[in-house]
């Protein structure tokens, strides 16, 4: 039995090494700013049918977004595709797609950011469920990103797992972190790796991160490897629908900036990293071209990536979409591309 003064000349060493590791910054991933490729989270009819209610992007997508210099698509899908029943295994047709379009990616020498498009919530027959109440658990959630990281734990061009995409009014027995958690324990049991990106509750909101966020900075991960989203948008409501015109959005040219406050201070004060998963501005008006540069040059100052929402097939005329039509490219591309590394 080892004596009372070596036990704590253990527990010291212990504790120093404990302190050295708490004072060492996170390495920081690499900030990439990239696209929401976003077609395989449409629809109403859920699961829906495939190239009816929802596709995946296309090698042609990938091949433009390359073109302008793209190292980084998230990709947004929905876990009542990908898993058709809770505790099931991958759907085998709808994970194809998925390693599909991974391959595609890799080709081109692009990242991708798997995206959960679920917003804490999911359908069990055609009825929808909030996790932590009746029918849906949170070892529901953690089971599939398991099984999400088991099949893609080997892909070098996985930029990170985005756990879930706009959590919000979560319940008060079962809050986001505690979701999150078990996600990150789950995963880490396979891969041990790859990025796991936390989005914020309250819609991911970077203006209410400090109300309803804060509690993430106490998350563990034994890889020391997490990087924490927020969505960003500058009409009024920041939902991202600019219902109104500029004036009477009330908006004005520093408002990105301004609601990136909060989520700024919380990462320097807690030496994490950040990431913003969405961001975009509508086509008919220059001042909004405006916003985004300056919201753009802001957060590359920051060091932190983002992704432009939206782009892929099956947008049309959508006005924040950077899809070209008919040949024609978007007004706000010209504003993102500046952001591109490759630029």
């Amino acid at each position: 039995m080892k004596s009372t003064k070596q036990l704590i000349a253990y527990l010291l060493i212990f504790l120093f090494v404990f302190q050295l590791r708490a004072e060492q910054p996170v390495e920081k991933k690499q900030a990439l700013y990239g696209v929401n490729l976003a077609s395989a989270c449409f629809g109403s009819n859920v699961p829906g049918v495939y190239n009816k209610d929802y596709a995946y992007p296309t090698p042609a997508n990938l091949d433009y977004m390359k073109s302008k210099g793209f190292e980084m698509v998230r990709l947004p899908f929905l876990w009542e595709r990908i898993q058709r029943e809770v505790y099931a295994e991958l759907d085998e047709v709808e994970l194809g797609r998925l390693r599909f379009f991974v391959d595609e990616a890799a080709k081109r020498d692009i990242k991708v950011l798997f995206d959960l498009h679920n917003y804490g919530r999911r359908y069990i027959n055609n009825k929808r469920y909030i996790i932590g109440g009746d029918s849906l658990s949170i070892e529901h959630l953690s089971d599939v990103w398991s099984k999400i990281a088991n099949e893609f734990k080997d892909h070098n061009n996985i930029y990170g797992y985005g756990l879930m995409n706009e959590p919000h009014d979560m319940l008060d027995s079962t809050p986001w972190a505690k979701i999150a958690q078990a996600c990150i324990n789950e995963i880490r049991k396979v891969d041990a790796k790859t990025t796991i990106f936390v989005g914020g509750d309250s819609w991911s909101s970077a203006e209410r991160w400090m109300e309803f966020s804060d509690n993430l900075k106490y998350l563990y991960d034994p890889s020391d490897n997490l990087v924490f989203e927020v969505h960003v948008y500058f009409d009024i409501d920041a939902s991202g629908t600019y219902k109104k015109s500029y004036e009477e959005e009330k908006t004005n040219p520093y408002r990105g900036i301004e609601r990136m406050q909060p989520f700024i201070k919380w990462l320097s004060e807690n030496n994490k990293q950040g990431f913003v998963g969405e961001y975009g501005v509508p086509d008919n008006d220059e001042r909004w071209l405006v916003s985004l540069d300056n919201f753009l040059k802001y957060i590359q100052s920051k060091g932190l990536g983002g992704a432009y929402w939206a782009a892929g097939p099956r947008w049309g005329k959508y006005f924040m979409a950077i899809e070209p039509i008919n040949g024609e490219e978007r007004p706000q591309m010209k504003v993102v591309e500046k952001y591109l590394k490759t630029n």
